[in-house]
């Protein structure tokens, strides 16, 4: 790439006319093969999401909030989410059983730079490390690229959060660094985990996402036959 410079010598970056902001994500509904994306709604996901989530309290040690003791305490919780625009959550619904049995977010929005971070990825023992929690991330990301035009894609976690910082290396995102003493919640320090995808990465993921998702890439028993990574080249 040939480096701009200015009038006086310095260089400086790509030119950006004809930006516009970016829509507002919406209360949209996503659909793929194994899942389907809709707005959390307090009366058809909370009992779902409370029962997918009991009996796995360790799921919250790096979310803002949880667990919960009770199914009245969840609720409270779910109502709050459901009311939020930035985050906006949306529920990941299993489409072979029809419960709800994770949310995830779109959050930190900002349209004018065309920036928007996936958070609060909160997936029960029924979707993790399943074709569906793959599927929701795809979806969520397609969302954003493809139909809102956002030319950033930003995940951040605890940095001690290993399981968080693998998904987002086998996802695609590029980790950028660690931002030190970035947050306090739960009465303790967070060192954060910054990653990234930009709008010039995404054709070459999109593709290998849809070859993984693809059901020539499952055997019988619902295993892959390639890694998404591999599929990436």
């Amino acid at each position: 790439m040939t480096l701009r410079t200015n009038e006086f010598g310095q260089p400086i970056g790509p030119a950006m006319s004809g930006w516009t902001p970016r829509q507002q994500p919406a209360g949209v509904t996503l659909t793929g093969r194994f899942c389907q994306l809709e707005p959390v709604d307090l009366a058809r996901h909370a009992a779902d999401l409370f029962a997918a989530y009991s009996g796995a309290p360790q799921g919250w040690t790096y979310m803002a909030a949880g667990p919960f003791a009770s199914e009245a305490d969840f609720r409270a919780h779910a109502e709050a989410i459901a009311a939020s625009t930035d985050p906006r959550h949306y529920a990941v619904t299993d489409l072979k059983t029809g419960k709800a049995v994770g949310t995830l977010s779109l959050m930190r929005i900002d349209p004018n730079n065309g920036v928007i971070e996936v958070g609060n990825v909160m997936f029960s023992p029924l979707l993790q490390r399943t074709p569906l929690s793959t599927e929701a991330q795809y979806l969520l990301m397609a969302y954003a690229f493809d139909a809102l035009g956002y030319r950033r894609y930003e995940w951040k976690c605890d940095a001690l959060n290993a399981p968080s910082r693998r998904t987002a290396g086998r996802l695609g995102f590029t980790f950028e660094g660690i931002f030190r003493q970035a947050v306090i919640y739960k009465g303790r320090s967070r060192d954060t985990a910054w990653f990234s995808i930009i709008d010039k990465e995404w054709p070459q993921l999109k593709t290998a996402f849809e070859a993984w998702l693809d059901n020539g890439n499952f055997h019988a028993d619902g295993s892959q036959k390639q890694p998404l990574q591999a599929l990436r080249g």
